[in-house]
Protein backbone atom coordinates (compact mmCIF):
# COMPACT_ATOMS: atom_id res chain seq x y z
CA UNK A 1 0.00 0.00 0.00
CA UNK A 2 1.01 3.33 -1.53
CA UNK A 3 1.28 6.09 1.48
CA UNK A 4 0.50 10.01 -0.02
CA UNK A 5 1.02 12.99 2.26
CA UNK A 6 -1.64 15.43 1.52
CA UNK A 7 -0.44 19.21 2.30
CA UNK A 8 -3.50 20.94 1.34
CA UNK A 9 -4.77 23.95 3.81
CA UNK A 10 -8.13 23.91 2.08
CA UNK A 11 -9.56 21.12 4.73
CA UNK A 12 -12.83 20.69 2.36
CA UNK A 13 -10.35 20.07 -0.54
CA UNK A 14 -7.91 17.89 1.35
CA UNK A 15 -11.37 15.77 3.10
CA UNK A 16 -11.82 14.97 -0.69
CA UNK A 17 -8.69 13.83 -1.96
CA UNK A 18 -8.45 11.99 1.56
CA UNK A 19 -11.77 9.95 1.05
CA UNK A 20 -10.65 9.16 -2.92
CA UNK A 21 -7.34 8.20 -1.86
CA UNK A 22 -8.76 5.98 0.94
CA UNK A 23 -11.16 4.73 -1.96
CA UNK A 24 -8.80 3.40 -4.36
CA UNK A 25 -6.84 1.56 -1.66
CA UNK A 26 -4.18 3.93 -0.68
CA UNK A 27 -2.80 5.43 2.65
CA UNK A 28 -3.83 8.85 3.16
CA UNK A 29 -1.86 11.03 6.24
CA UNK A 30 -2.81 14.64 6.21
CA UNK A 31 -0.74 17.71 8.23
CA UNK A 32 -1.88 20.80 9.09
CA UNK A 33 1.27 22.16 10.69
CA UNK A 34 2.30 24.03 8.00
CA UNK A 35 5.53 25.49 9.24
CA UNK A 36 7.17 22.20 9.74
CA UNK A 37 6.02 20.51 6.40
CA UNK A 38 9.41 18.97 6.51
CA UNK A 39 9.25 17.33 9.34
CA UNK A 40 5.77 15.86 8.80
CA UNK A 41 7.28 14.41 5.22
CA UNK A 42 10.10 12.86 7.87
CA UNK A 43 7.35 11.34 9.92
CA UNK A 44 5.04 10.25 7.33
CA UNK A 45 7.83 9.13 5.10
CA UNK A 46 5.17 8.88 1.94
CA UNK A 47 5.76 7.48 -1.50
CA UNK A 48 4.36 10.58 -2.74
CA UNK A 49 3.09 14.33 -1.75
CA UNK A 50 0.47 16.01 -2.64
CA UNK A 51 1.72 19.75 -2.02
CA UNK A 52 -0.24 23.03 -2.54
CA UNK A 53 1.64 25.94 -3.53
CA UNK A 54 -0.70 29.01 -1.52
CA UNK A 55 0.06 27.85 2.43
CA UNK A 56 0.73 29.53 5.18
CA UNK A 57 4.41 30.95 5.99
CA UNK A 58 6.23 29.74 3.50
CA UNK A 59 4.96 28.03 0.02
CA UNK A 60 4.76 25.29 -1.89
CA UNK A 61 7.95 25.79 -3.89
CA UNK A 62 9.93 26.44 -1.06
CA UNK A 63 8.64 23.12 0.96
CA UNK A 64 9.02 21.19 -2.05
CA UNK A 65 12.59 22.29 -2.59
CA UNK A 66 13.19 21.53 1.34
CA UNK A 67 11.89 17.95 0.74
CA UNK A 68 14.28 17.40 -1.93
CA UNK A 69 16.79 18.07 0.14
CA UNK A 70 16.22 14.59 1.82
CA UNK A 71 14.17 12.21 -1.19
CA UNK A 72 13.27 12.26 -4.73
CA UNK A 73 9.33 11.09 -4.05
CA UNK A 74 7.13 12.36 -6.74
CA UNK A 75 5.64 15.60 -5.36
CA UNK A 76 2.67 16.72 -7.55
CA UNK A 77 1.71 20.29 -6.96
CA UNK A 78 -1.89 21.80 -6.88
CA UNK A 79 -2.81 24.92 -7.21
CA UNK A 80 -5.74 27.64 -8.62
CA UNK A 81 -2.87 28.99 -10.17
CA UNK A 82 -3.24 28.51 -14.26
CA UNK A 83 -0.49 30.45 -15.90
CA UNK A 84 2.67 28.94 -17.21
CA UNK A 85 5.10 30.38 -15.28
CA UNK A 86 3.72 28.70 -12.28
CA UNK A 87 3.85 25.42 -13.80
CA UNK A 88 7.50 26.12 -15.01
CA UNK A 89 8.49 27.17 -11.53
CA UNK A 90 6.73 24.19 -9.60
CA UNK A 91 9.20 21.97 -11.82
CA UNK A 92 12.52 23.97 -11.83
CA UNK A 93 11.45 23.75 -7.93
CA UNK A 94 11.67 19.81 -7.97
CA UNK A 95 8.07 19.18 -8.32
CA UNK A 96 6.72 16.08 -11.11
CA UNK A 97 3.46 17.25 -12.21
CA UNK A 98 1.00 19.90 -11.94
CA UNK A 99 -3.05 19.77 -10.90
CA UNK A 100 -4.76 22.94 -11.35
CA UNK A 101 -7.62 23.90 -9.36
CA UNK A 102 -10.78 23.07 -9.55
CA UNK A 103 -9.90 19.58 -10.20
CA UNK A 104 -11.97 16.31 -11.06
CA UNK A 105 -10.80 13.62 -8.81
CA UNK A 106 -10.50 11.09 -11.32
CA UNK A 107 -8.02 13.37 -13.02
CA UNK A 108 -6.13 13.64 -9.89
CA UNK A 109 -6.06 9.39 -8.99
CA UNK A 110 -4.50 9.40 -12.95
CA UNK A 111 -1.87 11.51 -12.47
CA UNK A 112 -0.90 9.64 -8.93
CA UNK A 113 -1.21 6.10 -10.34
CA UNK A 114 0.91 7.34 -13.41
CA UNK A 115 3.74 9.32 -11.16
CA UNK A 116 3.48 5.91 -8.75
CA UNK A 117 4.37 3.74 -11.88
CA UNK A 118 6.98 5.76 -12.84
CA UNK A 119 8.25 5.83 -9.44
CA UNK A 120 8.49 2.63 -8.33
CA UNK A 121 5.91 0.10 -10.64
CA UNK A 122 6.36 -1.02 -14.49
CA UNK A 123 7.54 2.19 -16.22
CA UNK A 124 10.37 2.46 -13.45
CA UNK A 125 14.47 1.34 -14.36
CA UNK A 126 15.98 -0.45 -11.97
CA UNK A 127 16.40 2.07 -8.86
CA UNK A 128 14.37 5.23 -10.61
CA UNK A 129 12.59 6.79 -8.13
CA UNK A 130 15.21 4.98 -5.34
CA UNK A 131 17.96 6.75 -4.05
CA UNK A 132 20.20 3.68 -3.36
CA UNK A 133 23.56 3.62 -1.79
CA UNK A 134 25.78 0.39 -1.51
CA UNK A 135 28.68 -1.14 -0.01
CA UNK A 136 29.75 -5.09 0.35
CA UNK A 137 25.73 -5.84 -0.13
CA UNK A 138 24.66 -3.62 2.36
CA UNK A 139 21.88 -0.82 0.46
CA UNK A 140 20.84 2.29 2.01
CA UNK A 141 17.42 3.46 0.15
CA UNK A 142 16.86 6.97 1.44
CA UNK A 143 13.88 7.47 -0.58
CA UNK A 144 12.37 4.62 1.74
CA UNK A 145 14.37 5.30 4.69
CA UNK A 146 15.73 1.83 4.97
CA UNK A 147 18.96 -0.67 5.17
CA UNK A 148 19.38 -4.07 3.77
CA UNK A 149 21.81 -7.22 3.76
CA UNK A 150 21.84 -10.37 2.85
CA UNK A 151 17.61 -10.52 3.13
CA UNK A 152 17.14 -8.62 6.52
CA UNK A 153 15.60 -5.33 6.38
CA UNK A 154 15.40 -2.33 8.84
CA UNK A 155 14.04 1.06 8.76
CA UNK A 156 15.97 3.99 9.51
CA UNK A 157 14.69 7.21 11.34
CA UNK A 158 15.91 10.41 9.62
CA UNK A 159 19.39 11.15 11.45
CA UNK A 160 19.90 7.24 11.48
CA UNK A 161 19.32 7.45 7.39
CA UNK A 162 21.62 10.28 7.26
CA UNK A 163 24.64 9.27 9.41
CA UNK A 164 24.58 5.49 7.41
CA UNK A 165 24.55 7.04 4.32
CA UNK A 166 27.81 9.62 4.55
CA UNK A 167 29.81 6.79 6.53
CA UNK A 168 28.36 4.22 3.67
CA UNK A 169 29.40 7.36 0.86
CA UNK A 170 33.34 7.41 2.85
CA UNK A 171 34.03 3.96 3.78
CA UNK A 172 37.25 3.12 4.92
CA UNK A 173 37.65 7.29 5.75
CA UNK A 174 37.27 8.64 8.81
CA UNK A 175 34.18 11.12 8.72
CA UNK A 176 34.81 14.40 11.05
CA UNK A 177 32.73 14.97 14.26
CA UNK A 178 31.92 18.54 12.77
CA UNK A 179 31.03 16.76 9.12
CA UNK A 180 28.26 14.61 10.69
CA UNK A 181 26.68 17.19 13.15
CA UNK A 182 26.74 19.68 10.27
CA UNK A 183 24.90 16.33 8.44
CA UNK A 184 22.07 16.27 10.79
CA UNK A 185 21.73 19.67 12.27
CA UNK A 186 21.61 23.12 10.36
CA UNK A 187 23.03 25.07 13.70
CA UNK A 188 25.35 22.76 15.63
CA UNK A 189 26.50 25.53 17.80
CA UNK A 190 23.40 24.50 20.72
CA UNK A 191 23.78 21.04 19.52
CA UNK A 192 25.50 18.30 22.56
CA UNK A 193 28.45 16.23 21.50
CA UNK A 194 26.70 13.47 23.16
CA UNK A 195 23.32 13.49 20.85
CA UNK A 196 25.85 12.26 18.05
CA UNK A 197 26.86 10.16 20.28
CA UNK A 198 23.80 8.57 20.75
CA UNK A 199 22.63 8.80 17.08
CA UNK A 200 25.92 6.74 16.20
CA UNK A 201 24.87 4.08 18.50
CA UNK A 202 21.91 3.60 17.34
CA UNK A 203 23.26 3.09 13.56
CA UNK A 204 25.16 0.31 15.08
CA UNK A 205 22.52 -1.60 16.44
CA UNK A 206 20.34 -1.15 13.58
CA UNK A 207 23.55 -2.89 11.67
CA UNK A 208 23.63 -5.42 14.46
CA UNK A 209 19.93 -6.25 13.60
CA UNK A 210 21.13 -6.98 9.75
CA UNK A 211 23.66 -8.79 11.19
CA UNK A 212 26.52 -6.39 10.68
CA UNK A 213 28.62 -6.46 13.71
CA UNK A 214 31.27 -4.06 14.58
CA UNK A 215 31.64 -1.94 11.43
CA UNK A 216 31.47 1.57 12.92
CA UNK A 217 34.70 2.18 14.24
CA UNK A 218 35.25 5.36 16.32
CA UNK A 219 38.22 7.81 16.02
CA UNK A 220 39.23 9.19 19.04
CA UNK A 221 39.58 13.16 18.79
CA UNK A 222 38.71 12.58 15.43
CA UNK A 223 34.97 10.94 14.48
CA UNK A 224 34.17 8.09 12.94
CA UNK A 225 34.81 5.38 10.42
CA UNK A 226 33.09 3.08 8.51
CA UNK A 227 34.89 -0.38 7.89
CA UNK A 228 34.55 -1.16 4.35
CA UNK A 229 34.82 -4.83 5.24
CA UNK A 230 33.26 -5.79 8.55
CA UNK A 231 32.12 -8.99 10.45
CA UNK A 232 28.94 -10.81 9.97
CA UNK A 233 26.97 -12.40 12.23
CA UNK A 234 27.91 -15.99 13.03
Amino acid sequence: MYRILIVEDDDKIAGILQEYLEKYGYEAARTTDYKHIKDAFLQHNPELVLLDINLPSYDGFYWCRQIRTVSSVPILFMSARVGEMDQIMAIENGGDDYITKPFHSEVVMAKIKSALRRAYGEYAQVQTGRELTELNGLFVDRTRSSAEWQGRKVDLSRNELLLLDLLLKQAGEVVPRERLLEALWDDIDFVDDNTLTVNVTRVRKKLEELGIMRAIKTVRGQGYRLQSSWEGEE
